[in-house]
């Protein structure tokens, strides 16, 4: 499995910007469709944003459409999401998390998709 770090959250303002980073070792970062969560106070972990191996293709929950950009760098092992327009209902805890091997992009929104995920990193976004 890949080991997964996250960095970049915080508190901001609603309307404000984050840009979270995944720094992935251990495995070849490349070989991983690559995905992001977040689990806020008292609800289930949800979907995201998800990007390809070689980040040709991306896939976004409805609610970030327009306002955050999955994107990789796979010479640096990293992984990012930029968080524009944030709003107060973003507030949640962000994982990273590098998709299984046999995974298809079919599954890709799905987290059971995934097998190895990083610690989490709070974003809080006030009104």
């Amino acid at each position: 499995q890949v080991q997964l770090v996250e960095s970049g959250g915080g508190l901001v303002q609603a309307g404000g910007s984050l840009r979270l980073s995944c720094a992935a070792s251990g495995r070849t970062f490349s070989n991983y469709h690559m995905g992001w969560f977040r689990q806020a106070p008292g609800k289930e972990r949800e979907f995201v944003a998800a990007i390809s191996r070689s980040a040709s293709t991306t896939t976004y929950q409805d609610f970030v459409k327009g306002r955050f950009t999955i994107s990789r760098d796979n010479a640096k092992n990293t992984l990012y999401l930029q968080m524009n327009s944030l709003k107060p209902e973003d507030t949640a805890v962000y994982y990273c998390a590098a998709a299984r091997l046999s995974s298809t992009w079919l599954t890709i929104q799905q987290d059971v998709a995934y097998n190895s995920w990083g610690q989490g990193i709070q974003v809080t976004v006030s009104s």
